[in-house]
């Protein structure tokens, strides 16, 4: 992405080619694990699959570590958030429920399924989840019956024996007043019970666990447009940004300043599909979509307009639709299109 004096020894773009389209993806958080990430086909139908892979950095070669069948395509798939190691080696997957796994080499254990609609025969698909990095013994869930769960872990950590994880309704709302696409927990206050969502309203909104009477609504899109996806600023809890369906711009919002975009995003030329904030910057940010295109953006001048990206990976050959930019290796942009997965030096 970035022009270096590059010796050979030092690729800058490492390819790995999965046996089926792919649509989730994430980075490993472990400091043992560097170059490990977890993938999720896209394959319509219902036998799915999800995979573990990671880099051989002598061989310079990705390879499958682990394997395994999940029920329709993960909408999305991610890690624990255990920068230290001390929890269980777990990822979670949201689809018709939320699944909860052990990593191994070669076999990934189911621990739990969490289904929050016990009596009802009917399921309502679950559209994302987010891991909160403070205490990772909550995830938030985002469904298309208007509400979010938020779901308390118990990982059983007992030396010398493998304990089952197991999981609770903490609590469910509605959050929205039609389908909610994503939600994300904020670091604002401590990290643990500050967090948004974004559905079909077009809203985004605010929620604090500690008084779930009321949310605020930080932002509602003009039209009325869906809005898809959030990211919250992973060093300034202050900034978060959020893309619409069908929309070639990302939106950069101010929770101070609501319902004003500080910065609007646009030179894609298609439809974007992914944002990924820098994990060591307050003012990076990368955006991906449908015009094959990869673009950091250096954010700073806010409120003034910014006409440029910084950086622009053009290469891709597919419409990109996942973008990751790794928290234990922040030099490191991952992308989905097609069947490929790639990991890009920035």
């Amino acid at each position: 992405m970035a022009v270096h004096g590059a010796t050979p020894k030092r690729k800058e773009i490492y390819k790995y080619e999965a046996p089926w389209p792919l649509y989730s993806m994430n980075w490993s958080v472990r400091p043992d694990k560097r170059f490990r990430l977890a993938l999720g086909s896209f394959v319509e139908e219902y036998n799915n699959k999800a995979q573990i892979v990671s880099l051989d950095e002598d061989t310079s070669e990705f390879s499958a570590k682990s394997t395994f069948d999940h029920p329709y395509p993960t909408t999305k798939i991610m890690w624990i958030p255990d920068s230290k190691g001390i929890f269980p080696d777990l990822l979670a997957t949201s689809g018709d429920y939320l699944r909860v796994w052990r990593a191994g080499e070669p076999e990934t254990r189911l621990e739990c399924v969490l289904n929050n609609n016990k009596n009802s025969d009917f399921c309502a698909p679950l559209t994302s989840f987010d891991w909160n990095e403070v205490d990772p013994n909550l995830i938030g869930t985002s469904s298309i019956d208007t509400t979010c769960t938020i779901w308390g872990l118990e990982t059983g950590q007992v030396l010398g024996r493998v304990n089952m994880v197991t999981g609770h309704v903490k609590t469910q709302l509605i959050a929205h007043d039609k389908e909610v696409y994503d939600i994300a927990f904020s670091r604002a206050g401590g990290g643990r019970d500050m967090f948004a969502s974004v559905g079909a309203d077009g809203s985004v909104r605010m929620f604090d666990l500690r008084h779930l009477e009321h949310s605020t609504i930080i932002y509602e899109d003009p039209q009325h447009t869906p809005l898809l996806r959030l990211a919250w600023n992973k060093q300034d809890p202050n900034y978060l940004a959020t893309v619409a369906m069908d929309a070639c711009e990302v939106i950069i919002l101010d929770v101070r300043v609501p319902c004003t975009p500080v910065a609007r995003l646009n030179n894609h030329r298609a439809c974007v599909n992914g944002i990924a904030w820098a994990p060591h910057s307050s003012c990076h940010i990368c955006t991906a979509g449908d015009d094959h295109q990869a673009l950091i953006w250096d954010i700073q001048q806010m409120p003034r307009a910014i006409e440029d990206p910084i950086l622009a990976y053009t290469a891709a050959e597919g419409e990109i639709n996942q973008i990751q930019w790794g928290a234990t290796q922040p030099d490191w942009i991952a992308i989905c299109y097609n069947k490929a997965l790639e990991i890009l030096r920035v």
